[in-house]
């Protein structure tokens, strides 16, 4: 469509948008936002859905390792979460598979696992984030991943599949047990099909089966790729998993082969030692609450506001707002902003003393 008719036909449209008007014949039938089509539904877990989803014509892919926001409708409410795609970048029917774990709080993921159909159309994002795998392809790879963090990292490993990849590559995976695994027959059959390849499992509650067993230690690291020194590292996981394999890269000086994503926000930051006190005021509403120490997110939902948000975790920036005055601390970092009339994430920020929000 020529676009001085398509911005006549959005004129006319105006306030709502011709895509408003365009879902009522079809909810893929869109200009300009990019949607999906939920076209298989699985569940490779108890506690996990996995989505097949046919994008709208808009849709420009993915790298591997990068994430989607997606959209959904629950009870009336609009809401957005990042997950990551963990299908390979080159699938072939231009579909985009996403795992998802529902965690007991979790309104998203709850959802997605209890109801999500085929037919449903969601909204989603195009991918974004800097975890990916480089161009050229390393010639060694290390792939480590816990829980429901597999998802980016399995992405990589089905990419260099794809590819043909023909350099060394271990994929290292962290599970409570066998059957909390995600993808189980689909990581068998890869180490199956690819002689380069290493698949090595971790269970850190389950002491039969698998290649390893109980938290992660360098002696995993040695047994799994002994040439992990040389080679580059790509991580997902818990806390705890993240913190370990980081620790051990900074004593051995190889930290900067190490690249990780964050899926889970840590509460607290070492050094973060600031006595609660003060209070968190929202301008335009007039409400005013008593600090609790807990993120400005958290802190505007229990003072009744609903500000956007869709990782909870410093990622997609939706949740972005202006501080008229006061301190805040990042907590993911524990870097302090005490300038005034500057936008700060709420999801991980928490303020030092009063903070005064135009919200």
């Amino acid at each position: 469509m020529p676009s001085r008719a398509l911005r006549a036909l959005e004129a006319l449209a105006t306030p709502h948008g011709l895509d408003r008007y365009l879902e009522l014949v079809h909810p893929m039938l869109t200009v300009r936002e990019l949607r999906a089509e939920i076209t298989d539904v699985a569940h490779p877990t108890a506690d996990s859905v996995t989505l097949t989803l046919r994008p709208t014509r808009q849709w420009q892919g993915f790298r591997a390792g990068q994430y989607v926001q997606l959209t959904v409708d629950v009870d009336g409410v609009r809401r957005t979460r990042c997950f990551s795609p963990s299908c390979s970048a080159h699938r072939a029917d231009g579909r985009l598979e996403l795992t998802v774990k529902a965690h007991p709080d979790g309104v998203v993921s709850q959802y997605l696992k209890g109801h999500a159909r085929r037919g449903l159309v969601v909204g989603l994002a195009q991918a974004a984030g800097t975890f990916a795998l480089p161009q050229p392809r390393p010639a060694r790879v290390l792939l480590v991943s816990g829980g429901s963090g597999i998802t980016p990292v399995l992405s990589m490993l089905r990419t260099l599949c794809d590819e043909g990849h023909e350099g060394d590559v271990t994929f290292l995976h962290y599970a409570d047990t066998e059957a909390d695994v995600a993808h189980l027959t689909a990581l068998r059959e890869i180490a199956l099909l690819h002689r380069n390849v290493r698949v090595v499992l971790a269970y850190t509650r389950q002491r039969s089966g698998g290649d390893l067993h109980g938290l992660f230690d360098e002696t995993h690291l040695a047994e799994a790729a002994p040439w992990y020194a040389d080679a580059q590292t790509y991580l997902c996981g818990p806390p705890a998993l993240m913190n370990a394999v980081r620790a051990h890269y900074a004593a051995k000086g190889i930290d900067d082969s190490l690249h990780s994503e964050e899926f889970v926000l840590a509460s607290t930051v070492a050094g973060a030692t600031d006595e609660v006190s003060g209070d968190v005021a929202f301008a335009r509403t007039g409400a005013r609450a008593t600090n609790t120490g807990a993120t400005l997110l958290e802190q505007a939902e229990a003072a009744g506001l609903e500000p956007e948000y869709g990782c909870r975790m410093g990622i997609c920036f939706s949740c972005t707002q202006t501080k008229l005055s006061g301190c805040t601390r990042n907590v993911r970092d524990g870097e302090l902003n005490s300038d005034p009339d500057t936008e700060v994430q709420l999801c991980i920020n928490v303020p030092v003393g009063t903070v005064e929000l135009d919200m």
